[in-house]
């Protein structure tokens, strides 16, 4: 049984903040607000696994009003879904992710961001792709305001033969 779940995440820009993104810190200026680390791209492939597997959203594991969360790392959240995932009998066969941001420019981070969500999902490379865009100075992101992050992933249940 192969399933898909989609996932997507917005955060304001705030001066003093990190600014995170796959787990990866980016040298930058403004970074994201939020309860947690704010990496709207953990966020994203979050929701996206656990939709995929009918298992609700981050929110529901990981409330905002919930103080053990306050600046918590993002990767706490999406270890939480893979595991999840696996338990249910799930293998994560593919991620798919886009970042729309204006600033900074992120090409010279595509490599190790890549990198950083293989491994914290256990995948080769070749199975984990990023993408950034920019969204033409349109709306909030466009006028630097926030940042989005959108994530596909594909998961396989193996069928018991015998069921």
């Amino acid at each position: 049984m192969i399933r898909t779940g989609l996932g997507w995440d917005v955060h304001r820009l705030a001066p003093g903040r990190p600014l995170i993104l796959g787990g990866v810190t980016i040298d930058s200026e403004i970074g994201l607000e939020g309860h947690s680390d704010a990496d709207i791209l953990l966020h994203a492939v979050t929701d996206a696994l656990l939709g995929a597997a009918a298992l609700g959203d981050i929110g529901m594991h990981f409330p905002d009003t919930d103080p053990r969360w306050k600046d918590a790392s993002s990767s706490v959240f999406l270890s939480h879904a893979a595991k999840l995932i696996r338990e249910r009998g799930y293998r994560i066969h593919n991620v798919d992710t886009t970042v729309i941001l204006e600033r900074p420019k992120l090409k010279d981070y595509r490599l190790p961001i890549r990198e950083s969500l293989a491994r914290a999902l256990q995948l080769d490379l070749d199975c984990v792709s990023v993408k950034f865009k920019t969204a033409e100075r349109v709306g909030p992101v466009g006028e630097g305001r926030s940042a989005e992050a959108q994530a596909v992933v594909t998961i396989e249940k193996a069928v018991n033969q015998h069921e």
